[in-house]
């Protein structure tokens, strides 16, 4: 099947690249993604795909194959960013403060892919492919609602494939990782309520400003002190706003920060420490606090067997060197892993990064952008993985 594979995605690589840059220049918030959802399902139409259309508000759900084996469901991400792209590109995003910073053009560009060569080899697969095309990876988060809204089940997904195209390596090189891969990413909103005065009087309130620094501080202590060190975590606060004019003693001042983890314990102990060391610290001030604490997407959990699968399939298309083992998990996070939850499956990395061509800036970035050539390798590695799961 490799030689044939080979010929067929040679033949389709030009409309591969064509489709991502229709999306580029179309980027859309997550639960929006109108326009990208309506040239999926022209796309699968022309293809003869069957599909649903506005599920979990703009997501595409289509199937293709007729063998009998197992389903393996392939996701791809559709939503953009509020950036304002500078990569000057002729396809540059033509929606403002809208931006695929991502690389999820890339993503449903290579499902496409998948899709129509899917199509073209029916015959060689024992089993189906569900194509997932998931709104609102960025947040609020979409892979949830696709999950309640049915999109393993019907017929029942057996396996899981993603990937997500990363800055951080070499155009065309996978990336791969056994068990915890992405982390946990939970927030908070923490508001210090203390006493105002004037600011020459400070005995007369109760500063808000001070007690937030101080537990600025002494969160931080909590991943140095509290967690075992070889034990990744991270709690950032990224945002602090309080007070009303340079001479007076703030009464009230907001924290936001995002904690990140990659074991459960460590989630479920960060967000007890949080709490203690805020209590104790506003306590000791004569403040109050609100906190609202959420909990966001889960650890990030690859299949061991699954990964077996894809590193002998992306072995045999691209060969031993361009396929690395990736020591340890990222701080990042991936709302994918609401799918790993239910499902055996796995994600995978697939380098973007060319400095030859001047592809470097990283993902967020307004200079972001990746080696289109990328593309067909995605779609090889996919194919080949699923239908080896399909076999297994």
């Amino acid at each position: 099947m490799l030689k044939q594979l080979n010929e067929i995605v040679a033949e389709l690589e030009p409309e591969i690249i064509k489709l991502r840059r229709r999306i580029h220049r179309h980027p859309e918030p997550g639960f929006e993604e109108k326009e990208t959802a309506a040239l999926i399902s022209e796309v699968l139409n022309r293809e003869g795909i069957s599909h649903e259309t506005g599920i979990a508000s703009t997501g595409v759900v289509g199937m293709v194959g007729s063998g009998q084996g197992p389903v393996v469901g392939i996701r791809a991400d559709m939503d953009a960013l509020p950036i304002c792209e500078a990569t000057g590109l002729d396809y540059s995003s033509e929606n403002d403060n809208m931006m695929h910073a991502c690389g999820h053009d890339g993503h449903v560009a290579i499902l496409l892919g998948v899709a129509m060569a899917a199509a073209r080899l029916e015959d060689k697969l024992p089993g189906r492919i569900k194509l997932i095309f998931q709104p609102a990876e960025e947040g609020p988060g979409g892979a949830l609602p696709m999950i309640k809204a049915g999109v393993l089940e019907d017929p029942r997904v057996d396996y899981l494939l993603a990937l997500h195209i990363w800055s951080k390596e070499m155009a065309g090189c996978i990336g791969i990782k056994r068990g915890p891969f992405f982390a946990s990413a939970d927030e908070f909103d923490l508001d210090i309520l203390a006493e105002s005065a004037h600011g020459a009087s400070p005995h007369q309130g109760r500063d808000a400003v001070l007690i937030a620094s101080e537990v600025v501080q002494s969160l931080q202590g909590i991943v140095s002190r509290s967690v075992d060190p070889v034990k990744p975590a991270v709690i950032t606060i990224g945002k602090i706003e309080g007070g009303c004019r340079r001479n007076v003693i703030a009464d009230r001042v907001r924290l936001e920060g995002t904690v990140r983890a990659v074991e459960k314990e460590v989630r479920d102990l960060l967000q007890r420490r949080i709490e203690e060391v805020v209590a104790g610290i506003c306590a000791a001030g004569g403040a109050d606090y609100e906190l609202n604490y959420r909990r966001q997407y889960p650890p990030l959990f690859n299949d061991e067997e699954v990964v077996d699968c894809l590193e002998k399939e992306a072995v045999r298309a691209l060969g031993r060197d361009c396929v690395l083992e990736i020591s340890e998990p990222t701080l990042g996070a991936e709302d994918f892993a609401y799918f790993l939850e239910r499902r055996p499956g796995a994600m995978f990395l697939l380098g973007g990064q060319n400095p030859e061509k001047g592809i470097t800036a990283p993902h967020h970035h307004p200079e972001y952008n990746f080696d289109e050539a990328i593309l067909a390798r995605g779609v090889k590695v996919f194919l080949l993985t699923a239908r080896r799961l399909m076999q297994e």
